[in-house]
């Protein structure tokens, strides 16, 4: 990994653990110090986070975190609430028993690993986000449509800071969000497509509900 791809992992990894927070601008003196990197590592780190929807960019203004946004997140979430469950359910209808493993793997890993790090209540851990992510890629790894799971995993990808702070400001307890991804195990478990996507329908606009307070041009 060179320089840049240090810095961007680096950079992913405080914007969607809450270090970096949205709206926040991203100075190169600022980076430059605290990564101990150049202006040239760290433009290229910025520049593919701007690709992965984290980190926006405008003539003039430089690099900041991405807004939280009701606009943006309800077109997210549109989206999202229409492909996910689709590729679920095709995942559930066609995957083989070495996916169906790969998922009970994944979710055991997630239900064992702790929701929140030492010292902070606000966010979950990193080690929790990675397992998180990893369940819910793994969900959609079944989908034999390359390109259907590819659009599916883009939005996933892009909802990853929205995920982070309906956590922190919708003050969701540990047992609703494990109990959501156990029903998400059991459609698997059953090959039940249709609960499937019923299943990830709810838990898609379940999160983006509880982000609403949190959105600077939330409707009145």
């Amino acid at each position: 990994m060179g320089k840049s791809g240090e810095i961007y992992e680096r950079l992913r990894t405080d914007i969607l653990g809450g270090r970096l927070t949205p709206g926040q601008r991203l100075k190169f003196p600022d980076l430059c110090a605290r990564y101990g990197t150049s202006v040239g590592a760290a433009r290229e780190a910025l520049t593919r986070l701007v690709t992965e929807g984290l980190v926006a960019s405008q003539s003039n203004h430089g690099f900041t975190v991405v807004s939280l946004s009701y606009g943006d997140l309800a077109e997210l979430t549109s989206a999202r609430r229409e492909v996910e469950p689709l590729v679920f359910a095709m995942a559930v209808r066609e995957g083989d028993m070495a996916w169906e493993a790969a998922v009970v793997a994944a979710h055991h890993v997630l239900a064992r690993t702790p929701f929140f790090g030492e010292g902070s209540r606000e966010h979950p851990s990193a080690a929790w986000s990675a397992a998180h992510t990893a369940f819910h890629l793994a969900l959609l790894e079944g989908c034999p449509n390359r390109r259907l799971r590819s659009i599916a995993c883009g939005l996933r990808e892009e909802a990853e800071l929205y995920r982070t702070w309906a956590v922190s400001y919708g003050q969701e307890s540990e047992e609703e969000i494990a109990l959501e991804h156990r029903g998400l195990l059991e459609a698997v478990v059953e090959r039940d497509a249709v609960s499937a996507a019923e299943r990830l329908r709810h838990h898609i606009s379940h999160t983006a509900r509880l982000l609403i307070k949190g959105a600077t041009d939330t409707p009145a």
